[in-house]
């Protein structure tokens, strides 16, 4: 078991048969769902799994939560997506990693991206928040180059 960061495999194959829209306001729905260090997660997952995801705490529920799309962008060939910050508060949860997904896409809650913490985060009685990189064609948390 473990968890490797990695865009998804169908969500590449996905991208070319237009199935994700990530425009700001009209486009698809996605959400982040957080895992134990038990869980499997890398390229070759293909969707939202209850398998190993932490158990309901606080404001965090089966599933995760709502991701807040922040825009597209490119610049120098390589076109990036930001999402807001998300945070669960009054939580009491330990997490190794996490799963992006459409909730909208014609694929149910399909895999976009695994994200491994690189150690396990915990957060007792209090807020867990998953800190997005820069908006740049650097560091952005998805980003698509040729």
């Amino acid at each position: 078991m473990a968890i490797t960061q990695a865009l998804a495999n169908s969500f590449k194959k996905e991208l070319l048969e237009a199935d994700h829209d990530f425009t700001q306001t009209t486009g698809d729905k996605f959400k982040i769902a957080l895992y134990s260090s038990s869980a499997t997660l890398n390229s070759a997952t293909t969707s939202f799994t209850t398998t190993e995801e932490v158990p309901a705490s606080g404001q965090y529920v089966s599933g995760g939560g709502a991701l807040v799309n922040n825009g597209t962008s490119i610049a120098s060939g390589v076109a990036i997506v930001d999402f807001a910050d998300r945070s669960f508060t009054g939580v009491t949860l330990t997490a190794r990693g996490a799963l992006i997904y459409n909730t909208s896409a014609t694929v149910a809650n399909a895999a976009v991206a695994a994200l491994d913490f690189g150690a396990d985060k915990t957060a007792t009685s209090g807020t867990f928040t998953i800190q997005f990189p820069a908006f740049t064609t650097a560091a952005a948390i998805l980003r698509i180059s040729g």
